[in-house]
């Protein structure tokens, strides 16, 4: 099968493309709101590299100036000195934000991914939109301490009990949206088509039960039309830090003839669709036995693949499936603590990248939030399946986290300091036990393959936690200072609380 050409992709090509005045001095662009400046030890340019002492200035939500070697004496008043290497935010492509409640709790005894489901189902049979708001809240408000400033949250839990709607069918997203914007971040609601308990081999599709009936909206047309009442623009935007993304959420739990109006959607939004996709065995073999195709196959002849499909997960492929997923040009989202956590397997990452996906991560179950620990990981593991070291660059697993996770998100603007992009900027500290003495090591001779202005990188992508987050701002303002957050604070007992009152 040969894939069909491509519906325009936003932001598709190279991080740094199309930026003009690029790391010259001075240079820069009118904006609107107000104007700050600040001073990087080291930030990390795309196209360009690791520089010291830039000078970064933002008008508004949009970086104007971007001028890596400017003096302290050349600096305008009032600029902030950002000690550490300063990055842009991180992209968070794939969370389920009430999978928190289960951290800690779901990890003792053997059981498998469909028992952890079970547990999972019983804490989102208890959530109302004011204790799922409560809750975001504080996840999201853990994830900026974590310097992430945009997430995609795969969102399917929409009803209320047995599935009767709210008088506003949309109060649950709009919750999300709402502890998204008081947390500080951007977020791309990924609206999820549910329409289906599981699939079974000889009959097909099976109906939704128990909890699962909150997930339904009966039909992809009655999707539509709830997620039509949203309010987005012609452009998926439901506000300056919130945009409208859909999702199927599997095979299992939407047939194949419903899938297209689902993906008619987004393309009159041009908005991202995203799905998970052969994350267990059972999943690909019932496929097969129900429908005669792998779930790749399967999504790409209901016209689901394309560069605005994120496929999430992609453990358990074909050669075939690789291929056709590579030609189609999506993204592939990995999510490499969770498919520890589930024992899902280790997913072909190398190959994924060489068919020609675009790499993005997400924390998912919420088991840890640490998008280093994320990016690391997809390196480590094609270590341990290779018996071999060196196959992703600190840089190329930067722009997974950062430029590449944004775009799939719908936010091609974001993701790299760069003029006219949004204002994002995350600095992290290279002086803690972890990662003291990784300036030092710029001035090495690298490793073989290396580059010199991008050791400090690789010291953060590859040793780097979340406690080492200084300061994080999103479209020009303060969310972290000092590893404090601004806006929740106390995240701690925000999160303690919220945790109790679904758990009580």
């Amino acid at each position: 099968m040969t894939p069909s050409p491509g519906t325009g992709q936003p932001g598709q090509g190279q991080p740094g493309q199309g930026q003009p005045g690029q790391g010259q001095p001075g240079q820069g662009q009118p904006g609107q709101g107000a104007a700050r400046a600040w001073h990087a030890e080291l930030a990390w340019l795309p196209g360009v590299g690791v520089r010291p002492d830039v000078l970064i200035e933002a008008s508004g939500d949009r970086f104007t100036v971007i001028s890596p070697r400017t003096a302290t004496a050349d600096l305008p008043p009032g600029t902030i000195r950002l000690p550490g290497l300063t990055i842009p935010a991180l992209a968070n492509a794939h969370s389920h934000a009430f999978h928190r409640a289960l951290r800690g709790i779901t990890q003792a005894g053997r059981g498998t991914f469909w028992t952890w489901r079970e547990r999972m189902y019983q804490v989102a049979e208890r959530l109302d939109p004011d204790s799922y708001q409560a809750l975001a809240r504080a996840v999201y408000a853990e994830m900026t301490l974590a310097g992430i400033g945009c997430v995609g949250e795969f969102h399917y839990l929409h009803h209320g009990p047995d599935g009767v709607g709210y008088a506003d069918p949309n109060a649950m997203g709009r919750a999300m949206i709402e502890a998204a914007a008081q947390a500080g971040l951007r977020i791309t609601l990924l609206d999820t088509c549910y329409l289906s308990g599981g699939l079974d081999p000889a009959s097909g599709p099976v109906p939704l039960a128990g909890p699962q009936l909150r997930f339904g909206d009966g039909t992809a047309q009655a999707w539509v039309n709830r997620v039509s009442s949203l309010g987005a623009d012609s452009r998926g935007m439901l506000g300056p830090t919130a945009r409208a993304g859909a999702a199927i959420h599997s095979v299992r739990a939407v047939p194949p003839g419903q899938m297209p109006a689902v993906a008619a959607w987004t393309h009159s939004r041009g908005a991202p669709l995203h799905v998970h996709l052969s994350e267990q065995v059972a999943e690909n073999d019932t496929c097969l036995a129900a429908y005669g195709g792998t779930p790749t196959a399967v999504l790409y002849e209901a016209g689901v693949l394309g560069p605005r499909t994120s496929v999430v997960h992609a453990t358990h492929l074909t050669s075939a499936d690789i291929e056709l997923l590579g030609a189609s040009e999506v993204f592939a989202c990995l999510c490499p603590t969770t498919e520890a956590d589930l024992a899902d397997g280790i997913g072909p990452f190398g190959a994924l990248a060489a068919a020609g996906c675009r790499l993005t991560v997400g924390s998912d179950s919420q088991a840890v939030i640490d998008l280093f620990e994320e990016a690391r990981r997809i390196e480590m593991y094609e270590r341990l399946a290779s018996q071999e070291r060196g196959h992703f660059t600190a840089d190329a697993l930067g722009t997974a986290v950062t430029w590449d996770g944004h775009a799939s998100l719908g936010w091609p603007d974001a993701g790299e300091i760069a003029l006219g992009s949004l204002a994002d900027l995350v600095t992290v500290a290279l002086d803690s036990p972890r990662l003291a003495g990784a300036a030092a090591a710029a001035d090495l001779t690298p490793a073989e393959g290396g580059s010199a202005d991008l050791a400090v990188l690789e010291a953060v992508i590859f040793a780097a936690s979340p406690a080492d987050v200084r300061n994080v701002v999103i479209g020009g303002r303060d969310v972290v200072v000092d590893g404090r957050h601004v806006l929740v604070d106390d995240v701690p007992a925000a999160l303690s609380a919220a945790v109790r009152a679904v758990l009580a």
